[in-house]
């Protein structure tokens, strides 16, 4: 599990590609904020909701499932409950994505083993949006941005 402020550094500077598994059109919601802020970051954020399927969350087409993802997600953002989020770890695993981050609260330490062992990164029990300004990323994430456009 990346706990060290390198290792999620490397991380988060390495994805271009977030599926935001749980998001919510509601802007009083946190996957909604943190959606928010990804975009505003430079990341290609695919929010994913079965209830939401077909409608807009800021401009993004909502997904209804992992699969729909094209290309394969680098990070799958998971808000769901500790539970559900075993099952979205499984889907994240079965796609092929690199890497699973679990937010704040939610905490499977079975589903994160499963992750690791198939090869993806796990982060548990934090949030981009604390951690990249925490870490100072935030200012070399736009400027990214800018020269990939």
């Amino acid at each position: 599990m990346l706990q060290s402020d390198r290792e999620l550094t490397q991380l988060l500077q390495q994805v271009r590609t977030i599926a935001l598994v749980g998001a919510s059109p509601k802007s009083h919601r946190d996957s909604y904020r943190v959606m928010q802020y990804l975009l505003e970051c430079g990341y290609r954020v695919i929010p994913v909701n079965p209830l939401k399927a077909g409608q807009q969350i800021l401009g993004q087409t909502v997904l209804g499932s992992l699969q729909e993802v094209e290309p394969v997600p680098d990070l799958v953002d998971i808000f769901r409950n500790p539970e559900a989020a075993a099952e979205v770890v499984d889907e994240a695993i079965a796609v092929g994505a690199a890497a699973v981050w679990l937010q704040l609260g939610v905490i499977n330490h079975p589903a994160a083993a499963r992750a690791e062992a198939a090869g993806l990164a796990v982060v548990m029990d934090r949030c981009p949006k604390i951690d990249i300004p925490r870490l100072g990323l935030a200012r070399d994430l736009k400027a990214r941005q800018s020269t990939e456009s």
